[in-house]
């Protein structure tokens, strides 16, 4: 999609961080951006201060892992723009566990919103970027941790590799019909997804205080927010993506900083095929 102006976009997780930088970039190349987020005060500012830029833009509020929610900001996203040309499937949560203290309400949480809601987005809105016949684009949130698994946050791994597949397999089935397919790798950005669990639905179990007291407590969850809060600005990573949907990137990362590992992950599966290289199998 070379030309973005005049076409209309839908972002989940807007209200802030990656979101939040992905809606502003493409708000500046003309994009119509409807943004959406489960937590209204902050989508509502988010919306105001991108409407003080003279940005079409709008909000709608809903839970994305909940496929009838999502059906319902889809509907306001038509009524308000006519069409859509850009899904972005950016919501996201992090704070799944560690083996050993594994739920099925966290579980259930944490792949309903990184993992079903990019399921329920495209196919709610993929029909609807085909129905115009105008091509478009959908750029799906993972992480570099759907690209290399190291034992921490497990959950959380599994939810992005599952939209690393998910992306890798539509780009195929969806290039004939025009429409462009991008996963999203992000490693270390500045947002808030250390605190996610402000916008756990009441419908999951929240962890104990106990339980979230010795989380925060822990060695890696101080590494990793330090981390996050030195990380890559937002709005750098929008003007990535608006990139890769201008030029039809299948990966888009923020940085260099996990390729060594990436390739590490690479070497190991190769390793694999050499050990039974020359074999012949037994059929």
């Amino acid at each position: 999609m070379k030309e973005l102006a005049g076409k209309a976009a839908f972002v989940t997780g807007a209200a802030s961080g990656i979101g939040l930088g992905i809606a502003g970039a493409l708000a500046q190349a003309g994009v119509k951006v409807m943004l959406c987020d489960i937590e209204e005060a902050a989508l509502s500012q988010a919306v105001d201060g991108l409407k003080r830029t003279n940005a079409d833009v709008d909000g709608v509020k809903a839970d994305v892992s909940l496929k009838s929610e999502l059906q319902a900001a889809a509907d306001a996203t038509i009524a308000r723009y006519g069409k859509v040309h850009i899904l972005v499937n950016n919501a996201g949560v992090g704070g799944g566990g560690t083996y050993g203290t594994w739920t099925e309400s966290g579980w259930d949480w944490l792949l309903g919103v990184n993992l079903m809601a990019v399921i329920w987005g495209i196919e709610i809105f993929g029909p609807l970027i085909e129905s115009h016949g105008e091509g478009g684009h959908i750029v799906s949130t993972a992480s570099i941790a759907g690209l290399i698994s190291r034992g921490v946050d497990i959950q959380y791994t599994v939810s992005k590799y599952g939209v690393v597949a998910l992306s890798e397999g539509l780009r195929v089935v969806l290039a004939p019909r025009g429409i462009g397919v991008s996963v999203l790798c992000p490693g270390f950005v500045r947002t808030r997804i250390m605190d996610c669990y402000r916008n756990l639905p009441t419908r999951f179990t929240p962890p104990s205080e106990d339980r979230l007291a010795a989380m925060g407590s822990s060695e890696i969850f101080k590494f990793v927010q330090d981390r996050v809060s030195h990380g890559v600005d937002p709005t750098y990573v929008g003007e990535l993506v608006r990139e890769g949907i201008e030029n039809d990137w299948p990966y888009i990362f923020t940085d260099i900083e996990f390729e060594p590992l990436v390739e590490a992950r690479f070497a190991g599966i190769k390793q694999g095929f050499d050990r039974i290289r020359g074999r012949e199998p037994r059929h």
